[in-house]
């Protein structure tokens, strides 16, 4: 009679198929496949609503239409792994947006003019994480600051829109490069030549991604970010260099508000001092949609990418629907809710093993 049998107890049963096994090991890729099935989700339901929603022309422009929301996604995420939060990539993006148009306007050639925008980016980014990092000032309040300096300097270069009609920056926007593509029209599936396209501000957009999906992954910069994430203190005593990296992070930000702000000047042909308000808690909840926890130390680039589709897609929705834009608000906001619930699930039974 076995030992188990003569105490009573019952002899626990292995779980072990497949999906617990990968759910026990990969917790953290569990919201990014939420994300994948929300995004397949909507685009099935709009089909079958629509009959005409999935197209080339419209699975192009929903890149190309968030591209700029991309970039700040990518910064941002870098920032939320550490455990931090950056709210002055809105106005960063508008300060950049309104200062390089008024550049190009005064002559200054646009291969001068964009690094510009992307150094004066990553300077506001710096003097954040000099604010968290050196003065010890919550990571809020300290982007709060540079949000409010990097508007106040947008306001400072013009109180109007500024038009771009350098060719260069409107070559980044109005250049498409298409290509013949199936997609599934009202009669089944077809064939449209030149039915996709991407413009080279879709581009830099996916490069930035792509960088920084392999920083994340594959550097010791990347491994010191989630390490930080994870547990900051533990990281400090295994001799990792804590303060150069969260000062990096808000650096990479600022530089991603930077390069946005030459996206979006590109997309609207314009630089305006208003431009961007509300946009970084867009970009905050496009990141959390795609997985990365608030608290720090889990999430992917990738899940990022993912969340701007959301985001972007639920824009289109709306739209198609002809319903009032406030709902894009609600939905993102119920998605965000549903997101931070398994968000706390997936923490609650790491914490359990």
């Amino acid at each position: 009679m076995s030992s188990a049998t003569l105490t009573g107890s019952p002899v626990p049963r292995e779980r072990s198929g497949l999906l617990h096994r990968f759910s026990t090991r990969h917790a953290s890729w569990i919201p990014v496949f939420a994300a994948i099935a929300i995004l397949l989700a909507m685009l099935i339901a709009g089909q079958l609503y629509f009959g005409t929603f999935v197209t080339p022309r419209m699975l192009s422009s929903l890149l190309l239409d968030n591209a700029y929301l991309l970039v700040l996604a990518v910064g941002m995420t870098f920032v939320i792994l550490t455990g931090g939060i950056d709210l002055s990539v809105g106005s960063v993006m508008a300060f950049t947006g309104i200062l390089g148009a008024r550049m190009l306007g005064s002559g200054v050639p646009a291969a001068v003019a964009m690094p510009t925008m992307i150094v004066c980016g990553a300077a506001v980014g710096l003097l954040v994480g000099v604010m968290v990092q050196v003065f010890d000032v919550q990571p809020f309040i300290a982007s709060l600051a540079g949000m409010f300096l990097a508007r106040g300097l947008a306001f400072v270069v013009s109180l109007e829109a500024i038009g771009v009609k350098d060719p260069v920056i409107t070559w980044l926007q109005s250049a498409r490069f298409a290509v013949g593509g199936w997609y599934l029209g009202p009669e089944g599936i077809a064939y449209q030549p030149n039915g996709w396209y991407i413009t080279p501000t879709g581009i830099i957009a996916l490069l930035t991604v792509a960088v920084a999906f392999w920083v994340l992954q594959f550097t010791r910069f990347g491994r010191t970010v989630y390490a930080i994430g994870g547990n900051e203190q533990s990281a400090r005593l295994m001799g990792l260099p804590v303060a150069r990296t969260k000062l990096l992070v808000y650096v990479i930000s600022g530089s991603c508000a930077g390069l946005a702000g030459v996206i979006f000047t590109a997309y609207t042909g314009a630089g305006y001092s208003l431009n961007g308000i509300g946009t970084e808690l867009d970009t905050i909840a496009a990141v959390v949609i795609g997985g990365t926890l608030l608290s720090g130390g889990s999430g992917y680039v990738i899940g990022s990418l993912l969340g701007v589709l959301v985001y972007g897609l639920i824009k289109v929705a709306i739209t198609f629907m002809g319903a009032d834009a406030s709902w894009t608000r609600i939905i993102v906001g119920a998605l965000l809710l549903l997101f931070v619930v398994v968000q706390r699930v997936i923490v609650a039974r790491s914490g359990r093993r």
